[in-house]
């Protein structure tokens, strides 16, 4: 079998076999296929793209080039949750500890923020002392034990994806929705979970920036999990402006608390729950109504808060912050935001927004930055609020003047005002899962 081939024939518009993905794959990960062949058929793939069929050859081959995690010694179905990237979406530190709560294991590979958006481990680390790091072992013994655990991607996981993505980004090829579909797929099925449920943004804030394009993604994932016999569900919520009011990581960690708590912001409630409640209904625990209510009394009791604590201290974290706010790391400097004009604040930039958190220290601009836990935004003003000229509009924690500086300039070039208040925007536009695609009534 020659490279060349696979090339050819995917270029003219041919349907690769799984034995030419394979190869390709097994290839391309250990070297013997080189970049510029590689380079090729990604662009191949761009322009003629994959049926259902190739994308799941193609999804499995890269879950199978590196470490899989087996979570047959948990009992139970066991449950997870993937976000394609938002600002402000700390959803997992709300749904994860519901659907454990209920009696569904959820063992949970998240990965650090990038760019605008924020990413669960470095919430989740804004606990002093709570370890993301572990190995496998001690990884499932915790969710036996406590029926949940978030840590990092540890061990070789999805390699070949690794490779593709890096080369994708150089190439100009990221965005084919196959290659999307499979890189995002291969971890979480890599992850061994028998049910994912995915939440997959669209607006400004999101990577897909229209719906169209997240039901297509969304689409093309719950097929490939089909295909493989996963049970998967997605979501598609909007992200056009943050959820909550929160962004940055001990800020994000205190608010899903506060959701936990039974208060916390109304739209970050209603999309936690609901993807938790969907996650309880893949695993087996009733039709959506039944799993609806089963999420909002594991909250109303407080047993999700309790196992949101549970898990903090078996990774060591310090788990009286969640109930004592102050003993959180502190920033240097909290400002607000004034308004430079009256009106209603009609829209926002949710990616102006994520960079501004970054700039603030929230975040990492490039792989290997620090992150200031304690930095971040609070916004007092959402879409549709209104707002009078010299009125607070967030306030903005940081440890220096300069980040301020930077950040308050970003984060007041998101917002546009208007004489009359925006129309209100839905937050869940849409279901898909096996048996297609449902809008909310």
């Amino acid at each position: 079998m020659r490279m060349y081939d696979i090339i050819l024939k995917k270029r003219g518009g041919g349907e690769l076999t799984p034995v030419e993905i394979g190869f390709f794959v097994d290839g391309y990960t250990s070297g013997e296929i080189p970049d510029y062949q590689a380079s090729a058929l990604m662009m191949a793939v761009y322009f003629r793209g994959m049926t259902e069929a190739e994308t799941a050859c193609l999804t499995m081959a890269m879950a199978r080039s590196g470490d899989q995690v087996d979570l047959s010694s948990i009992p139970g179905v066991k449950a997870d949750k993937h976000s394609t990237g938002g600002v402000g979406d700390k959803t997992t530190l709300i749904a994860a500890p519901v659907a454990a709560a209920c009696g569904v294991p959820v063992a949970k590979m998240s990965g650090r923020g990038l760019g605008h958006t924020g990413g669960t481990v470095d919430k989740l680390e804004s606990i002093p002392g709570l370890c993301t790091s572990m190995d496998r072992e001690r990884f499932l013994e915790q969710v036996r034990r406590v029926g949940l655990c978030v840590a990092g991607q540890s061990g070789n996981l999805a390699p070949a994806d690794k490779k593709l993505y890096a080369l994708r980004d150089v190439t100009a090829t990221v965005d084919s929705m196959p290659l999307i579909a499979a890189s995002i797929m291969s971890k979480k099925i890599a992850a061994g979970s028998d049910a994912i449920v995915l939440d997959v943004k669209t607006g400004s804030g999101a990577f897909m920036k229209t719906e169209e394009q997240a039901l297509a993604l969304a689409r093309e994932m719950v097929a490939i999990g089909e295909n493989v016999g996963r049970r998967v569900t997605a979501l598609i919520t909007d992200m056009d402006m943050p959820l909550g009011h929160c962004i940055g990581n001990a800020l994000e960690v205190m608010e899903a608390v506060e959701v936990l708590r039974g208060g916390g912001p109304e739209d970050l409630a209603r999309v936690s729950l609901e993807l938790a409640a969907n996650m309880l209904h893949l695993a087996g625990k009733g039709e959506l109504p039944a799993c609806r209510a089963l999420a909002r009394e594991a909250i109303s009791s407080g047993r999700a808060l309790e196992k949101l604590c549970q898990m903090a201290a078996a990774q060591g974290g310090d788990a009286r912050v969640l109930e004592d706010f102050s003993l959180f790391p502190k920033a240097a400097l909290c400002r607000e935001v004034l308004a430079e004009q009256s009106g209603y604040l009609a829209a926002v930039d949710t990616e102006a927004c994520g960079t501004a958190s970054v700039l603030l220290g929230a975040g990492r601009e490039k792989k290997g930055d620090a992150v200031d836990h304690a930095a971040g935004i609070v916004m007092l003003k959402k879409p549709g609020d209104r707002v009078e000229k010299g009125e607070a509009l967030a306030r903005l924690y940081t440890s220096c003047e300069e980040r301020f500086a930077q950040g308050r300039e970003r984060y007041l070039k998101a917002l546009t005002f208007a004489e009359e208040p925006p129309a209100p925007r839905e937050l869940i536009l849409a279901r898909v899962g096996r048996d297609g695609t449902e809008r909310p009534e």
